[in-house]
């Protein structure tokens, strides 16, 4: 015999009394059972981000969105399975939840390039392709240059570089984090030096003498014409 099938044998033999408390009881302990698991999850969770945070030594700016994120997942699945105790229909949850879903998902791409760059910018942290206080250069290809400088700021939106050529030097310049997994990356590590000839701009090469025009009237062969002497 199941144990299901056991306890509702055994709550036939009880009092009317006592069967009617069972019926709010069991739910209300369901509940209660529910709220406590989803809090225990949660804590949890947040102490594994936690500990991911210090291995891969992750901002708070990039934690507390995470954190937030998973905050309201475990509380949505923990108040559907309440109304599900409470007695609410599984097709109007379902509905409810099909719902949230769509607008999720349009929500979802209408904010696709931040969220792109909050992406990106959890794969700068992990990945570490570059770090604060490296120079690099983000290049179209390996020949064309571009954005060259040394990195002040990641946040969840922006890099900032401090640029270092001499036309340009002390300027901020902020690029997206997501164009940065779209572009050649050059870098250079802390404490290494960037080439002079990254740095200076090329002097203009001076303008060529304009050439000699040819005097009007002069004689054929293009010489000067004789002095005329002067009338007594």
């Amino acid at each position: 015999m199941k144990p299901l099938q056991r306890l509702q044998r055994w709550q036939t033999h009880l009092p009317d009394w006592l069967q009617e408390w069972l019926d709010v009881m069991i739910p209300l302990l369901q509940i209660v059972l529910i709220v406590l698991c989803a809090w225990l999850l949660h804590r949890l969770v947040r102490r594994v981000l936690r500990r991911a945070s210090t291995h891969y030594q992750l901002p708070h700016e990039l934690l507390m969105p995470i954190n937030v994120v998973v905050r309201w997942l475990i509380v949505s699945g923990a108040v559907l399975l309440v109304l599900e105790r409470l007695g609410v229909s599984a097709t109007v949850l379902w509905s409810a939840f099909t719902g949230f879903a769509t607008v999720g998902a349009v929500a979802f791409f209408a904010a696709w390039s931040v969220l792109s760059n909050l992406f990106c910018a959890f794969l700068i942290f992990t990945g570490r392709p570059f770090t604060v206080g490296d120079h690099i250069e983000l290049l179209d290809n390996a020949e064309k240059p571009g954005a060259l400088g040394r990195v002040v700021d990641i946040n969840l939106l922006y890099t900032t570089l401090q640029d270092v050529t001499e036309a340009n030097a002390g300027a901020l310049v902020q690029i997206p984090n997501a164009l940065v997994f779209q572009r050649v990356l050059r870098r250079w590590r802390a404490g290494s030096e960037v080439p002079a000839n990254k740095i200076h701009t090329a002097p203009a090469s001076a303008p060529p003498p304009p050439a000699a025009l040819p005097v009007a009237g002069g004689s054929a062969g293009g010489r000067e014409p004789d002095a005329v002497p002067p009338v007594v």
